[in-house]
């Protein structure tokens, strides 16, 4: 269940996104999915774009076929906008991986992630943050 966003990521919020971690990517892909188009079609006139491109942004790095690392750099390095979504998506991933954190430099880290978030003017990752903060122990259908 969502419920209203808080000030700070807490214990339960944090547990609430582990545990729904594949739900949670899945929101997040589908927040940001205009804004990447967007800034795609932005570059296509500049940059040789692969049309698979923009499921290359949803992958973990070390999903990344070979083949498309050259290419996504290419266009990470074309678009400040994607390259931030992009490491923002990797580091929300990253997140749960973790397992040598404590819970508290986890909740830190979740904290910082939505500070940064709601602090780097691209409107997608601002709303997500505030998603994300509203996380309790069952996530909200879509």
């Amino acid at each position: 269940i969502m419920s209203s966003p808080k000030e700070q990521c807490d214990q339960q919020t944090l547990q609430a996104i582990i545990t729904h971690r594949y739900d949670v990517l899945a929101k997040f892909a589908t927040q940001v999915k205009s804004t990447c188009a967007e800034e795609i079609g932005k570059l296509r006139d500049r940059v040789h774009l692969s049309a698979s491109v923009k499921q290359w942004l949803h992958l973990d790095a070390a999903q990344l076929p070979e083949s498309a690392r050259a290419p996504l750099q290419q266009m990470l390095t074309s678009s400040n906008v994607l390259a931030t979504v992009y490491a923002m998506r990797q580091e929300l991933g990253g997140l749960w991986g973790r397992s040598n954190l404590s819970h508290e430099q986890l909740v830190k880290q979740l904290n910082d992630w939505c500070r940064r978030a709601e602090s780097s003017g691209i409107k997608a990752l601002q709303d997500f943050s505030r998603h994300l903060r509203s996380y309790t122990q069952q996530p909200q259908s879509a």
